[in-house]
C-alpha cells in the first residue's frame, strides 16, 4: 500500500499536478494578473476568464474567446480594482488570443516578457490570477517547443492546468513570462499548452482591420494601427463601416495619437461640415485653422481645404447662416495653393472651381495648365475642350485640337476607354459642319464599342451621313435604330424625313404613318406627312394632315397651307 501511494505522489511530481507556492518575485508579479468579465449588448455578463499586463501603459493580453461577441469589458485587478477595457489592439481566433488596453490612473504593475525563448525541460510556473500576497501557482518544465513564426513560439508543458489557468502567464525562473495557457479541449491531458509571449504582443490593428472578421466579432472599439500611414487608411476604411459618433470617436484618437497631421483636423472638418448646421460651424473653423496651422505643406493644406469647401458648395443647396462656405472662399484657397506650388492636382481644382462658379475662361486656362503637368491625361484635354466649348465665340477649331490631343493618348484600334473623346470629337466636328470627319470619328466610335451602341447612336450618325452625302449609310442607320426602338415615335419621324429628301415618298408616308400611331399629337409627323400627300396625289388628305399639325402648334405648317391651299 505504502510503494502504491509513493509511485502516485511520484507521478504526481513528474507532472506538476498540486498547487505549491511560488518564487519570491511572485508577490509583485501577481499583480498584473487580472480576472476579466465580458458582458453582452443587454449589459448581462458574457464570459469570465484571466488575462496580464504586459507593459506599465495598461495593454493587457487574454483568450479571444472570452471577448467574442462582447459589447463591453472589464478587468479586475489583484487589488481589488475594476476598470474598463478601452481598446481592442488585435485579435487572433485560431490561437485564442486578444490584445487590448484598459483605463489606468498610473503606471500599471506589468510583466516582462522573456528576451530569450524557453528550451526544452526548463523550469516553468503557471501563476494565476490571486487577491492574497502569497501565491501558489503550478510547477513544470517544457517539454516541446514549436516555432509558429517572427520569432512566436507554442510551447507543450509537463503539468496539467484546468479551465481556470486559461490566459494565465507561464513564468520561467527569473520571474519574466514567456507565454500564457491556452484552452485544452481534453480536460483529461496531462499536457499543457501554451501561446508564446511575443506573438500575443505582436498582434496589432492594421490598415484592413476593419473587414477582419475575427476583430468585427468583437463589438468593443478598435485602436488604431501604431504605423501613421495606416492610421490614415483605417480612418478611410472605417468611415464608411461605423456610425458617426463612433467615427467621430477614432477621428479625436488619431488627432490625439498624431497631432501634427493636417489629415486628422481636415476629416474632422469634414464630418461637422456634413451635419451641416449653425451649431458645427465654430467646430470646422477652428479644424481647418489647425489643418493649415499643423501642415508642414501649406500648399496642400489650402488644396485640402478648397476641396472641402467646393465638394460642399456643390452638394448643398443650404448652408448654415454663420457658415462661410462659398466658391469664392475656395477660389481664394486654391490659388493660395497654385501660388505655392503649380501642381497639376491644384490646377485641376481650380478649374473646378471656376467652371462651377460658370467662369468657363478661367476655368479653360486652370485646365490647360494642367494639360503643361505630368498629371495631363486625355480626361484633362476634355475638360479643357469643354470649358472652352462654354465661351462664347470660341473657334471650333480650338476645341478640335484639344480633342485631338485627348484621342492621342489612344492607339487605334481604339478600346472603350478612348470611346467618349472620339464621340465628343465627332459630335464638335459636326457642329462645326466637318461631318465627312465626323462619321470618321463615329465610325471609330462604333468599332471601339465593338458594334454595342444604343439606337441614338444610329439617329445621330445618320445626321452627319446627311449631311455630306452618305445617303446609304444614313438610309441604313435610320433602319438600324427603329429596328432596335420600334415604338420610339421620334425615330420615326427621323426616318420620314430622310425618305422625304430623298425624294422616297411612298416611304416617308409609311414612316410617317407608323409614327402617327404611335403618338397622335405628334406635329413633326403631321406636317411632313401632309407635305408629301399635297405634293404627291392626295391633296385633300394632305391639307387636313397640315391642319392638324398646325392644331398642334406647328408654326411652318401654316406656311405650307398657304402656298398648297389655293
Amino acid at each position: 500500500m505504502r510503494k502504491t501511494i509513493f509511485i502516485t505522489l511520484c507521478a504526481l511530481s513528474i507532472n506538476g499536478l498540486w498547487a505549491q507556492e511560488l518564487p519570491k518575485w511572485a508577490k509583485k508579479a501577481r499583480k498584473a494578473v487580472f480576472s476579466v468579465i465580458t458582458y453582452n449588448a443587454d449589459n448581462k455578463i458574457l464570459n469570465t476568464g484571466n488575462g496580464f499586463y504586459i507593459d506599465s501603459e495598461g495593454t493587457g493580453v487574454s483568450d479571444y474567446s472570452l471577448f467574442k461577441g462582447a459589447h463591453r469589458a472589464v478587468v479586475v485587478t489583484a487589488d481589488g480594482k475594476e476598470l474598463p477595457v478601452t481598446l481592442i489592439l488585435g485579435a487572433n481566433d485560431m490561437y485564442d488570443v486578444v490584445r487590448f488596453k484598459t483605463e489606468t490612473t498610473k503606471k500599471q504593475e506589468s510583466l516582462t516578457a522573456a528576451s530569450t525563448p524557453g528550451k526544452a525541460n526548463d523550469n516553468v510556473f503557471v501563476m494565476p490570477y490571486s487577491t492574497q500576497n502569497s501565491v501558489n501557482g503550478i510547477a513544470g518544465t517544457i517539454q516541446n517547443i514549436d516555432s509558429i513564426g517572427n520569432n512566436s513560439f507554442y510551447y507543450t508543458l509537463s503539468m496539467s492546468t484546468g479551465a481556470k489557468d486559461v490566459s494565465c502567464p507561464v513564468m520561467n525562473e527569473n520571474g519574466e513570462v514567456i507565454g500564457m495557457i491556452q484552452r485544452n479541449s481534453d480536460s483529461e491531458d496531462q499536457k499543457s499548452y501554451a501561446l508564446g509571449i511575443n506573438f500575443a504582443k505582436s498582434l496589432s490593428i492594421n490598415a484592413l482591420s476593419g473587414s477582419d472578421t475575427t476583430l468585427k466579432s468583437i463589438k468593443i472599439k478598435k485602436g488604431l494601427p501604431e504605423d501613421e500611414s495606416q492610421a490614415l487608411v483605417f480612418l478611410y476604411m472605417m468611415s464608411s463601416q461605423l456610425d458617426a459618433e463612433e467615427y467621430l470617436s477614432i477621428l479625436n484618437d488619431f488627432i490625439n495619437m498624431y497631432p501634427n497631421n493636417m489629415e486628422g483636423y481636415l476629416r474632422r472638418a469634414t464630418y461637422y461640415m456634413d451635419k451641416n448646421s449653425d451649431e458645427f460651424v465654430n467646430k470646422v473653423e477652428d479644424d481647418l485653422k489647425k489643418t493649415a496651422d499643423v501642415a508642414e505643406n501649406k500648399a496642400e493644406a489650402h488644396y485640402g481645404i478648397a476641396k472641402l469647401i467646393y465638394n460642399y458648395c456643390v452638394s448643398n443647396t443650404k448652408k448654415p447662416e454663420k457658415a462661410d462656405w462659398t466658391l469664392n472662399r475656395a477660389l481664394d484657397e486654391i490659388n493660395q495653393s497654385v501660388s505655392e506650388s503649380g501642381e497639376g492636382l491644384y490646377y485641376q481644382l481650380q478649374g473646378d472651381i471656376y467652371f462651377a462658379m460658370q467662369d468657363y475662361g478661367n476655368a479653360a486656362t486652370a485646365y490647360e495648365n494642367v494639360c503643361k503637368t505630368p498629371l495631363a491625361s486625355a480626361s484633362t484635354f476634355y475638360a479643357a475642350a469643354k470649358a472652352k466649348e462654354m465661351v462664347e465665340g470660341t473657334d471650333k477649331k480650338e476645341i478640335i485640337a484639344l480633342m485631338d490631343s485627348a484621342v492621342a493618348y489612344y492607339n487605334p484600334p481604339y478600346g472603350k476607354d478612348a470611346a467618349p473623346y472620339l464621340f465628343e470629337r465627332a459630335r464638335v466636328k459636326s457642329e462645326a459642319k466637318m461631318y465627312r470627319e465626323a462619321v470618321i470619328d463615329y465610325n471609330a466610335f462604333y468599332d471601339a464599342m465593338l458594334g454595342q451602341v444604343s439606337a441614338e447612336f444610329y439617329v445621330i450618325r445618320q445626321q452627319a451621313e446627311m449631311q455630306c452625302r452618305m445617303y446609304q449609310q444614313a438610309i441604313d442607320d435610320i433602319n438600324k435604330a427603329v429596328e432596335l426602338e420600334p415604338e420610339n415615335a421620334g425615330y420615326w419621324t427621323e426616318k420620314g424625313g430622310v425618305h422625304i429628301r430623298l425624294s422616297q415618298t411612298d416611304e416617308a408616308i409609311a414612316a410617317l404613318e407608323k409614327a402617327i400611331s404611335l403618338d397622335p399629337k405628334n406635329a413633326d409627323a403631321y406636317r411632313m406627312l401632309g407635305y408629301c400627300q399635297v405634293k404627291g396625289k392626295d391633296k385633300k388628305k394632305g391639307l387636313e394632315n397640315l391642319n392638324k399639325a398646325k392644331e398642334l402648334g406647328d408654326t411652318v405648317a401654316e406656311d405650307l397651307i398657304k402656298k398648297y391651299g389655293k
